[in-house]
């Protein structure tokens, strides 16, 4: 989600192979520790809409250390 605003449907394909009822209950999740916002658009259908909060963006340098980390241990290990 760091690049901006996602659906529900473009999370889901992003991540891969995760059923529905673990990624809702994951973004609730994190929804709830204040990482980011969920908007519901009354429309048919229902448009919902996540986007980080400035306390989820402050992860990004974190985030970024490990995939870093993880591509030098691929580089150093042959994976």
């Amino acid at each position: 989600m760091l690049p901006g605003t996602k659906r529900f449907g473009e999370l889901k394909k992003s991540i891969g192979h995760v059923s529905q009822k673990v990624l809702t209950a994951q973004l609730r999740e994190m929804e709830s520790s204040g990482l980011l916002t969920r908007t519901v658009y009354a429309e048919v259908p229902p448009r919902v809409e996540y986007t980080l909060t400035d306390l989820g963006y402050s992860l990004k340098p974190i985030l970024d250390a490990m995939w870093n980390w993880g591509e030098n241990y691929k580089a150093q290990n042959g994976s």
